[in-house]
């Protein structure tokens, strides 16, 4: 499996949020969407990542960019995170890994980024 590169095609997904609806990439077609990958939220350093985001957000909507989170948490968890955090962006559960696995994310850290537009790699 390779790993994506800026240029190649985004991989279609639909996931769960923290309200327990469904998200899907194409839902943000036309938009930059900066997603992020964290192993566990709630934890020290993604929780870190995660409010940087959250206190950066207003700058990134100026920019015409989106963000969401993914993790491999329950939607019932994201929703803890949101609430405790006081997050402002969508947090996606990926809890059987298929974008993990298909993005070729095989050590979940937190710090991946990737950014879609018009569902091509940009960065």
């Amino acid at each position: 499996m390779k790993t994506l590169q800026v240029g190649d095609l985004a991989p279609q997904f639909t996931l769960l949020n923290q309200d327990n609806q469904p998200v899907s990439l194409s839902d943000f077609k036309g938009k930059k969407v900066l997603v992020y990958f964290y192993p566990k939220a709630l934890t020290p350093g993604c929780t870190t990542q995660a409010c940087g985001l959250r206190d950066t957000k207003s700058e990134l909507e100026k920019l015409g960019v989106a963000i969401l989170g993914i993790s491999t948490d329950s939607p019932k968890k994201l929703a803890q995170f949101v609430e405790k955090k006081s997050l402002n962006f969508t947090l996606l559960s990926d809890e059987d890994h298929q974008v993990f696995f298909i993005i070729h994310t095989r050590t979940i850290k937190c710090y991946n980024f990737l950014i879609f537009y018009n569902n091509i790699v940009i960065t």
